[in-house]
């Protein structure tokens, strides 16, 4: 079956907000091998002029996860995840993601492509704090395989 095309437009709901700890930041840091103090020390996060440490660039999908999941839980999508293969992932940033951050992410489903058996979907989920401000936008690109 493909991917629906008329997920295109789509506009999921805001996610639950999501708080940034400072350990999860620590976890994730040492997992990507980030060695840039900012990442891991209060102190010298502050002295580069931010709240509290920074995260990676990519932490970004950590936050972007639970929007893609509403995506792949849609019953019309027609999106088999045991078919799902990740294409490609950017990032737009207005400022870097500090812990303490207070997260909401909102999903827009932006292209549907057929290619041959395989579906290509561009999601874009804008990342914005607890005032309203955006943070990022994490676009991730789903490669559903096909029938071969």
């Amino acid at each position: 079956m493909p991917v629906n095309p008329e997920l295109q437009g789509r506009v999921f709901p805001p996610t639950p907000p999501y708080l940034v700890g400072r350990e999860k930041v620590r976890e994730f840091a040492r997992a990507v091998f980030a060695t840039n103090p900012i990442n891991h020390d209060v102190d010298a996060a502050r002295a580069a002029g931010h709240a509290d440490v920074v995260a990676p660039p990519t932490f970004a999908v950590v936050v972007q996860e639970s929007t893609l999941a509403q995506l792949l839980a849609e019953p019309d999508a027609g999106i088999d995840f045991t078919r799902v293969v990740h294409g490609d992932q950017r990032f737009t940033f207005s400022r870097p993601i500090v812990a303490g951050d207070e997260l909401v992410a909102t999903l827009t489903v932006s292209s549907v492509k057929t290619l041959g058996a395989h579906s290509m979907v561009t999601a874009e989920s804008a990342i914005a704090d607890a005032t309203g401000e955006h943070v990022v936008t994490a676009i991730s690109t789903l490669v559903v395989r096909g029938d071969e």
